[in-house]
């Protein structure tokens, strides 16, 4: 008889988030642990539970999911779990801490969907926090010149450096955009913009993004007004405003779900998958096709 799938959910935030559990349950988990306010050192014994209660032949049904609203502590978390390994004692991991890699993902595909990303410049403002960072890796990931922007230079520099670690010759620019005119010089020559910024922040005023010329694509990941890119809509979903195909929050909420959801179901065919943000992406590249 088969065994139950269950999820170990390990959040680093004092009760682990309500909307990973529910996403888990509409993912077909039979069985949901949830762990809040998870420390690294706390890490290896909850991990070597999940694989020595069950036989090797068995622990493609049990799976981690790393979440929580600190990224970087997710990260470690991350790495945590699959130091606990050795030999075929693992289980499938998840890492999606602040839906950081499922909303990249979601984000960088609807620019893909109009133009060759290994033939554009893309910006991505807000380029140093959590999600820009993982947008802007995966978008130098699929040859995209990269400009990672921020409001300030020392930011974007030690991020493009982050992303350089993981991205062998990947194109990397740090931008400065602390103020219009410098936003302005960031998006020139541009075809895609992605806003990543925190909630209620406009990045890129309506005048800046009419004055850019070569622009196609730009994607607004916030969903509180103001929005990060004036002009848009937080419905928009391949809408043409002032042609520009434009993308909101809700707009690319609804891909963002679809690759939870798949990525969660994928963890379940095996036991040793570790699924970050190129993992994710490729999940959602193939739902796209």
């Amino acid at each position: 008889m088969s065994k139950k799938r269950i999820l170990i959910q390990l959040d680093s935030d004092a009760h682990a988030s309500v909307f990973d559990g529910v996403v888990a349950v509409d993912s077909d988990v039979e069985k949901l642990f949830q762990y809040g306010n998870v420390e690294p050192s706390q890490v290896r014994d909850l991990v070597h539970g999940a694989m020595f209660t069950r036989g090797p032949q068995d622990l493609c049904s049990t799976a981690i999911f790393v979440g929580g609203s600190d990224v970087s502590t997710g990260d470690e978390l991350m790495r945590q779990v699959t130091s606990s390994f050795f030999g075929p004692m693992r289980v499938s991991v998840m890492m999606d801490a602040n839906g950081a890699n499922t909303t990249a993902a979601a984000a960088v595909l609807a620019a893909a969907r109009h133009v060759n990303l290994a033939e554009i410049t893309a910006v991505v403002l807000a380029g140093t926090g959590p999600v820009g960072q993982r947008a802007a890796r995966l978008l130098a990931r699929q040859g995209a010149k990269v400009r990672v922007a921020s409001r300030k230079q020392g930011r974007a520099t030690s991020a493009c450096a982050a992303i350089a670690e993981v991205v062998d010759g990947g194109e990397l620019i740090p931008v400065q955009t602390a103020n219009d005119r410098e936003t302005e010089t960031a998006c020139e020559g541009a075809d895609v913009v992605i806003a990543a910024g925190a909630a209620g922040i406009q990045l890129l005023e309506k005048e800046t993004r009419l004055a850019n010329q070569t622009l196609k694509v730009v994607v607004d990941l916030n969903a509180v007004p103001p929005l990060g890119i004036e002009g848009t809509e937080v419905i928009d979903k391949g809408q043409e405003r002032d042609g520009v195909i434009c993308y909101g929050a809700i707009g690319v909420g609804g891909t963002k779900m679809k690759i939870h959801k798949e990525a969660i179901r994928r963890l379940f065919r095996s036991n040793d998958q570790v699924l970050d943000a190129e993992e994710i992406y490729a999940i959602g590249s193939e739902l796209e096709g």
